[in-house]
């Protein structure tokens, strides 16, 4: 199911596919076990819009986890950019040397920071993780030797200034990784299947062969989807663009 979540369009076409099977079901099979007598049509009408109404409740409850997670990994850009471009001027109280050593680490940093943001490519981005933990044990070591050389508030300025840009991408990747739970999307599929297993079942007439029974599979399907796209941050169209950390880059380059 993880999988499929990364890659909201699989994501869509699976679930259309079983959303259309699921109405095909319940119009041509169901109805042969169990014919709806005219009686008991208010009674179903009333299930199936309670179904519904639940469906879309979880609907829109996941969508805005989705998108609190989406806003929350946008937050947590600027503040890592934020981080490093503060930490690039606290380098000054260092020494020369030391200032400088660590004005070039961070802005390889900041690159690495952006590959990471705008790689999709598993092999990619383990090269980018593991070129970004050395630099960080090089950013660590350099404020350590600071603060042997500065035991004083000043030096403790700059220790806590890269303590910071450290914490920031642990709580960048933190959020990248917290997704809507398993249960969520099991619920949400297995009530949709249910809802269109009980459209194909009520539908009356032509309508059981008309484009009008689809509506509901796709709009569900591309509902899910588009939650799916919003909550990964790696799939999908839809992703967080490291403007700050770009705009960032563009004022610590020569």
């Amino acid at each position: 199911m993880t999988t499929f979540v990364d890659h909201p369009e699989v994501l869509f076409v699976v679930l259309l596919v079983l959303f259309i099977g699921a109405v095909a079901f319940g119009a041509f099979v169901l109805r042969r076990f169990a014919v709806l007598p005219a009686d008991d049509r208010e009674d179903f009408n009333i299930i199936q819009t309670s179904t519904l109404t639940l469906l879309a409740l979880l609907v829109g409850f996941s969508l805005s986890m989705a998108v609190n997670r989406y806003d929350l990994r946008k937050t947590l850009e600027e503040s890592e950019a934020n981080a490093i471009g503060t930490e690039y001027s606290r380098a000054d109280l260092a020494s020369a040397a030391v200032g400088a050593k660590i004005k070039s680490a961070l802005v390889r940093y900041t690159k690495l920071r952006l590959a990471n943001y705008r790689t999709r490519a598993p092999e990619a981005l383990a090269k980018i993780v593991s070129d970004t933990t050395n630099v960080e044990t090089e950013l660590w070591q350099l404020a350590t030797q600071v603060a042997k050389d500065q035991p004083t508030p000043i030096g403790a300025l700059v220790v806590a200034g890269m303590n910071d840009v450290l914490n920031s991408q642990d709580y960048s990747e933190a959020a990248r990784i917290n997704h809507i739970p398993l249960g969520a999307w099991y619920l949400m599929i297995v009530i949709a299947l249910l809802g269109c297993v009980m459209q194909g079942y009520g539908a009356k007439g032509k309508l059981r062969k008309g484009l009008l029974i689809m509506i509901l599979p796709a709009t569900v399907a591309l509902s899910l989807a588009l939650i799916a796209d919003i909550d990964s941050p790696k799939g999908g169209l839809i992703r967080v663009e490291p403007r700050d950390l770009a705009r960032l880059m563009q004022s610590l380059e020569p």
